[in-house]
């Protein structure tokens, strides 16, 4: 005869069976609540996932795996979010080398068959100059990935963003993009009218830039700046200056009249002093929202506030205001 189960161990899985059931029916809801299976985008930096949530709206959900105040060329992803690209509709990626700790596993997406887009390389990139045009020496010929301090590169960019979210995601209203992304570029037509104005205010004489890295190309070559030099001879924050590229900046600062030096917001202090022990004398840091936006409020929560905020800061540092 077959022996029972211990009167209490039946309690024990009853209660058990129920406690399955419950997680199974609150993760079902959970999904359903969440819209797990609308469609999804996902851009790797800030500044783009702006660009892309303002073209998209509700349409699909957008995720952005760079953070707030994140540098472009260092953050990482999670396992997580390196499973959420292969998962998306649609991959909108900066690359031309950006996010260097990402682009493997862009590239993994891209080969299980899910589309993206590569921005960059699609807005008729510039190359870094040569040192004696004060570009970065390793750099020179490669293509620069900072594009989206022109902002005619950016309308272009957002063109193409919704070109692709309408091809590639499937259940998003053509015309609600069309119709937000028409809107959005008459914002960024706005936007460069209101930068040439400002930058107009700047004497010829005046418009040279000193950075932290090589970053502003693009507004230099769209709105007339010459650029210097860079304290960090390179086009990415993970290399470092030398004694000698030091001394080659000062040296060239000097020759240009140059005592205003542009900096990332989250490291100007660093750099003034450095500078400042190099050249003997005082050096002005003015620093700008360069490669990242802030958290909403902090600043530079949105491409366009990032932009105004940086022509404000440039032409307020070249004309002593």
């Amino acid at each position: 005869m077959r022996a029972r189960a211990p009167k209490r161990v039946v309690p024990r899985l009853r209660r058990l069976l129920l406690t399955l059931v419950s997680f199974a029916l609150a993760g079902t809801a959970t999904a359903c609540a969440t819209g797990d299976d609308r469609p999804r985008v996902v851009v790797t930096t800030n500044i783009l996932g702006d660009v892309t949530r303002e073209i998209v709206g509700d349409g699909a959900d957008v995720t952005v795996l760079m953070k707030p105040n994140a540098d472009p060329h260092s953050f990482g992803l999670s396992a997580v979010q390196a499973a959420e690209l292969e998962r998306a509709d649609l991959v909108v990626y900066n690359g031309l080398g950006l996010e260097e700790n990402v682009l493997r596993h862009v590239e993994a997406a891209r080969e299980s068959g899910t589309p993206v887009l590569e921005v960059g390389r699609a807005v008729d990139p510039l190359v870094f100059r040569a040192p004696s045009d004060g570009g970065p020496e390793a750099e020179a010929g490669q293509p620069d990935p900072h594009f989206w301090t022109d902002p005619d590169r950016m309308r272009t960019a957002a063109g193409l963003i919704a070109d692709r979210v309408v091809e590639h995601v499937d259940g998003v209203d053509e015309k609600a993009v069309r119709a937000r992304a028409d809107r959005y570029d008459g914002r960024l037509a706005d936007l460069t009218a209101w930068m040439e104005r400002s930058f107009a205010r700047i004497p010829e004489q005046r418009r040279a830039l000193v950075t932290n890295h090589h970053v502003f190309g693009y507004l230099a070559e769209r709105f007339g700046f010459r650029t210097v030099g860079a304290v960090v001879p390179s086009g990415t924050t993970l290399a470092s200056p030398s004694s000698s590229d030091l001394r080659s900046l000062t040296g060239a600062m000097r020759e240009a009249g140059v005592r205003t030096v542009f900096a990332d917001s989250s490291r100007p202090t660093r750099l003034a002093e450095v500078l400042r022990t190099e050249l003997g004398g005082r050096v002005r840091v003015v620093a700008l929202y360069s490669e990242s936006l802030t958290e909403r409020g902090g600043g530079a929560g949105t491409y366009l506030q990032m932009m105004r905020a940086n022509t404000t800061a440039l032409t307020d540092g070249l004309t002593g205001g």
